[in-house]
């Protein structure tokens, strides 16, 4: 739907813009003419994209709405253990989501990053999240570890963070999930 409006207005922009070169008279124009109509087109830019940005917004409100919204965020704590690939999510033992790695994506988590990983919408109740993380573990050894919890959704937005700890007393890489409140 926002791409039809979009696709709409940059109809009638290129419209304008070529209604104004062919009702333009034959003689050069004058620079303070020249310059109105480029501050005009640059006004009309300027609206598509807050236009765009309310639209996205409106979206958003209107997929998820606060009552049923759910989402899932993922964030690094150092993680010298463990190297990332890949994750899967489950809710309810539906897969919602999976995502594969790339360096710079692990960089920035690295770099304290989170990324949302899921956002949809979860009815109140008893759930199940189940997160599978695949990488490789200390001393390069191929590691799959799932980390699970039950949750109980309200009416209210809930958000879920998985995250991925070092435990350096163990040498080994932790798998948490924390609800946040």
């Amino acid at each position: 739907m926002i791409k039809y409006y979009l696709f709409l207005l940059a109809l009638f922009l290129s419209g304008t813009a070529l209604q104004a070169t062919e009702n333009s008279p034959q003689k050069p124009e004058q620079p303070a003419q020249k310059q109105s109509l480029e501050n005009r087109i640059q006004d009309l830019k300027k609206q598509v994209l807050e236009l765009n940005r309310d639209l996205f917004h409106l979206e958003e409100e209107l997929l998820f709405p606060a009552n049923t919204q759910f989402t899932i965020f993922l964030s690094f704590d150092i993680g010298n253990y463990f190297n990332l690939d890949a994750v899967q999510i489950k809710l309810d033992d539906k897969i919602v989501a999976n995502h594969l790695y790339t360096e710079r994506e692990l960089s920035a988590l690295r770099r304290g990053g989170t990324q949302r990983l899921y956002l949809g919408n979860m009815p109140s109740g008893e759930h199940e999240l189940v997160a599978f993380f695949t990488g490789k573990g200390p001393k390069g050894r191929d590691y799959r570890r799932g980390s699970s919890i039950k949750l109980k959704k309200g009416s209210d937005p809930q958000f879920v963070e998985l995250q991925i700890t070092d435990n350096t007393r163990q040498q080994q890489p932790e798998f948490k999930i924390k609800v946040w409140d």
